[in-house]
């Protein structure tokens, strides 16, 4: 999440007056992630009690045609008792607003339920065995959703995204990082698993886009990377985020607490597991190309902080000497 685009407090106060939330009273800008702006709104609620929701912008990454996809499976991944946001739809039904954008596009802007909780940063084996079986709940609960989107992140954008950066943008945010999407972005490519499991997959299911109280898991949020996949692949990306230190260091606590909660609620096949280094490898590959982009992209003065390329890809370097954290 962050904020690219600015709303005056008179647009903010009119656009949600087309939602039955009641009227606004508070708006403030979240600086987190990469891809949207966001705002964390408080109205005086339908029933004047109060209420908080999230407002979101789509800037970049992100199709029109694509939102009814994102927003329809956060509607049925909230019937299903997954801890999800509900889409709150406007007067109308409609699941989101489009306005002008500054050159003329159209941005569409969506309202999703505020959930309780706090994000954490280093998360401990408990609360990583919480999100892995919440993982695995989502994916069941899934599995008989009608809709289907094709990764939009997949291994053709790593492959885009790193010819966009190429060899000397990479070089300028480390001489490591050009010559790892060298050596192993044409291996990966090459060895892509193709007969695995497939389904709804979350895609970015990093500790910012989970609240927790305690050890439990009170919301699974951002899912505007969600789309049709391999599904061991998600708990790969899921690995990726969660089970190294702020220094890049394994926790292998961590690690196996995650897998475990997984596998309580759905136990992977033989070939998923011994599919995870290599999964692993491409999920910390495509986190790296699409951080390496924004870091030499991202427009001045927007309020987000770019993240680090590097962490990835010397969590793929990990990987790639260490397939044996995953048997």
């Amino acid at each position: 999440m962050a904020v690219y685009t600015h709303l005056g407090a008179e647009e903010m106060a009119a656009l949600i007056t087309r939602f039955d939330v009641g009227t606004l009273v508070s708006a403030k800008g979240i600086a987190e992630g990469v891809s949207n702006s966001n705002w964390l709104l408080e109205t005086t609620g339908g029933d004047g009690t109060g209420a908080r929701f999230i407002l979101t912008m789509y800037e970049f990454r992100i199709e029109l045609a694509d939102l009814p996809y994102f927003l329809t499976l956060l509607d049925h991944l909230a019937a299903k008792g997954c801890p999800v946001p509900r889409t709150i739809h406007d007067r109308e039904g409609a699941l989101f607003l489009t306005r002008p954008g500054p050159t003329g596009e159209d941005k569409a802007l969506a309202l999703i339920e505020f959930l309780p909780g706090v994000t954490v940063s280093t998360p401990t084996p408990e609360q990583a065995r919480a999100v892995g079986a919440e993982l695995a709940h989502l994916h069941l609960a899934a599995a008989d959703f009608p809709g289907s989107r094709a990764n939009g992140m997949g291994v053709a954008e790593w492959q885009r995204l790193a010819e966009a950066c190429g060899p000397e943008g990479l070089a300028t945010i480390d001489p490591a990082l050009a010559a790892i999407v060298a050596t192993d972005l044409p291996r990966l490519a090459a060895a892509w698993p193709t007969d695995l499991p497939t389904g709804v997959i979350h895609a970015d299911l990093f500790p910012d886009n989970v609240l927790m109280l305690g050890d439990q898991v009170t919301g699974l949020i951002d899912f505007y990377f969600a789309c049709n996949d391999i599904i061991a692949y998600d708990l790969a990306v899921t690995h990726v985020a969660w089970c190294f230190a702020d220094d890049n260091s394994f926790r292998a606590d961590v690690s196996q607490a995650l897998i475990a909660g997984y596998e309580s609620v759905r136990p992977l096949s033989p070939a998923e597991r011994a599919a995870l280094p290599l999964l692993a490898q491409g999920a910390a590959m495509r986190f790296a190309m699409s951080r390496a982009w924004d870091w030499l992209n991202t427009p001045a003065g927007a309020l987000v902080t770019p993240k680090d390329p590097m962490a990835p890809a010397r969590r793929l370097t990990y990987y790639a000497a260490n397939p044996d954290i995953f048997a």
